[in-house]
């Protein structure tokens, strides 16, 4: 198979390149993409249904490989192992934007695979896996209805950026992560520096003008090399067996589902259900047993949302009981653990997020794992995020975070990131342990960790709160809902988080049903979350109105202070030997820097004390008027060795040992003795010279 390619040049200079036919050709489809120096495979390939789906089980995996950069993976076994965070993000990017974009009732298998195969450390690769990702089931035989265009944009000295380097986003005040077809965005997902709901709207339709140009270069590519679109077997549900289920449950469902309360309302529901099957499996006994579970189930939760959606664009009412813009009760608790640096409780209506805040010392950052970036970056600031079963009333699996877990505590970290000062000297821990869930914890989890870090004392830049926004549409009509709940992100179109202080907005993430929705009514849904955002900053800080003015007593005490660079090497000792002893001894974290800065952590403000006594026993310099009790180290017919700070040592000459002739050194001190001395000259070489005399004098007066 003959090698196609094509190009998009998405700002002067800067182009990418897209191609099919070289590798990967048993896939249905496969392309390598190319931006600079950064290079990935995109494949995607299909299986049958798996018997009893009734979903579409869409997977996509992206992996990065330590060769793509030229390295070796660290620890004993020289193979990558589970994905890093970095990768998890990425599949779920890329996974979004794509799962709209097939038919209803489409349940085969779809494996959608994304290989880097080269870093260059400044090209991301996460939006080319999305971009590839589209290429490449444009050029299969599945029935994706894209392909769609992927870029990342960025805000540089008032211009917006397409692709941005690494280096060009250290000085960007906006990422934006955008997928869309042409004049329709499917999915954002980014971060600010309190930037404006205007200027968010206007990076959209920048990046809308580069995905026309995508969609474009696609489409010609798959026209060049594509496969010919297969008819796909769709599993809807049969006409009679629709008839038979509305018959025996529709006139109860709509009171069941406006029930107030998840747990009341689901409980009639599955009343409703089980009895509805009952009775229709009774009288389709000509159908499949098992084809008819799975079409019931599919056919019930479809009535479900039609009654639902119907209800609130018709009749402006909500599951819950709620005005369209109305957000649920809110509440906001601080400090309500003990031990603890700090505690945020949040709750809005069913959904409560405890976020607990820990405060540490450097060594507590996350370094980077440098094969898509610099290496040695360190991040002082994460938020960890847990959803265990207890939160929606559950039993299951226990184990380690998921792709959710990992995806949403991504999310509340990067939007409270940014008000956290960049020169805090501590490290920063949130864990957000989500207590229970009816819609948007990750947004509870912004406003519990702003909680958590005022009660520890952090000086955050802002308060931050986030709120979601729904959508519905039905027959033509759309309707923006303030703060969904379970069943409206469920059964609606959208699930649309914005986080950010008064200033603006520093996090935002679009999760879309539907295939694209115009710029437009997402900016109107900015609006409505900005509006909702206000009225929960307002309940935040009449729990606590600014960060406390001192650091939690609980919390590892802290400072800084200044040696010569010069005895850096006498603070540290032979083999490590001083600094170590120091740091176990006292259970502290001692950071040296090249400069001779020294940062102390410790348990309390005694324990730092104590470290700073001992850094400046091994640092501090001779005082010329100073007096000190030394150690005679060796002596000669001239005079004694005497050590008066660790490693340093002096000239008791035998003319000043006493205010009389002294016959000989011996007479005065011997080696192991300790003597009181005075420094009485440093020269310019730092040689050190000591009086007895002069020392005795000064306390006789």
């Amino acid at each position: 198979m003959a090698e196609t390619k094509v190009s998009v040049e998405i700002a002067p200079g800067k182009t990418i390149e897209i191609s099919t036919g070289k590798m990967a050709n048993l896939a249905n489809g496969s392309c390598i993409i190319r931006m600079g120096d950064t290079v990935l495979l995109a494949a995607c390939c299909s299986g049958d249904a798996r018997k009893g789906s009734d979903f579409f089980p869409l997977q996509v995996d992206y992996r990065e490989k330590y060769s793509a950069a030229g390295k070796f993976p660290g620890g004993y076994i020289k193979r990558e192992g589970r994905p890093s965070d970095k990768e998890i993000l990425t599949c779920r990017m890329t996974d979004r934007p794509l799962r709209p974009l097939f038919p209803d009732g489409f349940y085969d298998e779809v494996q959608v695979y994304g290989l880097l195969l080269s870093a260059d450390g400044e090209n991301d690769p996460d939006v080319l896996c999305m971009l590839g990702a589209s290429a490449a089931l444009a050029l299969s035989d599945l029935p994706f209805q894209g392909p769609v265009g992927a870029l990342r944009v960025g805000y540089i000295d008032g211009k917006f950026v397409a692709n941005p380097t690494h280096s060009e986003m250290k000085k960007s005040t906006l990422e934006l992560v955008y997928a869309g077809l042409e004049d329709k965005v499917i999915m954002i997902e980014g971060e600010a520096k309190e930037c404006s709901e205007q200027l968010l709207k206007e990076a959209m339709e920048f990046a809308n003008e580069i995905v026309k140009k995508q969609i474009a270069a696609q489409k010609e590519l798959a026209a060049k090399a594509g496969r010919p679109k297969k008819t796909p077997t769709l599993y809807l549900v049969p006409e009679n067996v629709k008839a038979a289920l509305s018959a025996a449950c529709a006139d109860k469902l709509e009171t069941a589902c406006l029930i107030n309360g998840k747990e009341d309302r689901l409980k009639a529901l599955s009343e409703i259900s089980k009895a509805a099957f009952e009775t229709v499996t009774a009288s389709l006994t000509e159908a499949n047993k098992d084809d008819l579970a799975i079409q019931l189930k599919i056919e019930f939760d479809d009535m479900v949302k039609k009654v639902i959606r119907k209800a609130i664009v018709e009749k402006g009412y909500r599951p819950d009981g709620r005005g369209i813009g109305d957000i649920r009760p809110l509440s906001a608790e601080v400090g309500i653990l003990p031990i603890v640096h700090g505690t945020g409780l949040f709750s809005r209506g069913e959904t409560q997020a405890l976020v607990i805040a820990t405060l540490g010392g450097a060594k507590d950052s996350q370094e980077s794992d440098g094969i898509t970036c610099a290496v040695g970056e360190e991040k002082r600031f994460y938020l960890h995020y847990n959803f265990p079963n207890y939160s929606v009333g559950e039993v299951g699996k226990i184990s380690g975070p998921g792709r959710r877990e990992i995806g949403h505590g991504n999310l509340a970290e990067r939007s409270v990131a940014q008000v956290v000062p960049a020169d805090f000297p501590y490290t920063i821990r949130c864990v957000s342990e989500i207590m229970s869930s009816n819609g948007s914890t990750s947004m509870a989890s912004v406003c519990g960790a702003t909680l958590a870090l005022m009660d520890a004392g952090v000086p955050i830049k802002a308060p931050v709160a986030g709120i979601s926004c729904g959508l519905v549409t039905d027959g033509g009509k759309e309707l923006l809902l303030t703060d969904i709940i379970g069943a409206e992100d469920h059964f609606g179109d959208m699930d649309f988080k914005v986080c950010g202080t008064r200033e603006g907005i520093t996090g935002f993430q679009l999760d879309l049903k539907l295939p694209g929705i115009s710029i437009d009514l997402l900016a109107q849904g900015m609006e409505r979350n900005r509006e909702a955002r206000y009225k929960i900053l307002d309940v935040i800080q009449s729990c606590l109105p600014a960060p406390r003015s001192e650091i939690s007593p609980n919390a590892p005490q802290f400072s800084v202070m200044k040696i010569n660079p010069g005895k850096i090497g006498a603070l540290i000792g032979t083999g490590g030997k001083n600094i170590k002893e120091i740091t176990e001894s006292t259970g502290s974290q001692v950071d040296i820097q090249d400069d001779g800065t020294v940062k102390i952590f410790a348990k309390d403000k005694k324990t730092v004390d104590d470290v700073v006594r001992r850094v400046l026993s091994y640092t501090a310099e001779a005082e010329v008027g100073k007096v000190y009790r030394g150690l005679v180290k060796g002596t000669k017919d001239f005079g004694a060795f005497v050590e008066i700070l660790p490693g340093q040592e002096g000239l008791l000459h035998i003319s000043e040992m006493a205010n009389y002739r002294v016959a000989q050194v011996s007479d005065i001190c011997k080696e192991g003795d300790y003597v009181t001395v005075k420094v009485i000259d440093v020269d310019r070489s730092g040689k050190i010279k000591l009086s007895r005399r002069a020392a005795l004098e000064e306390i006789e007066k």
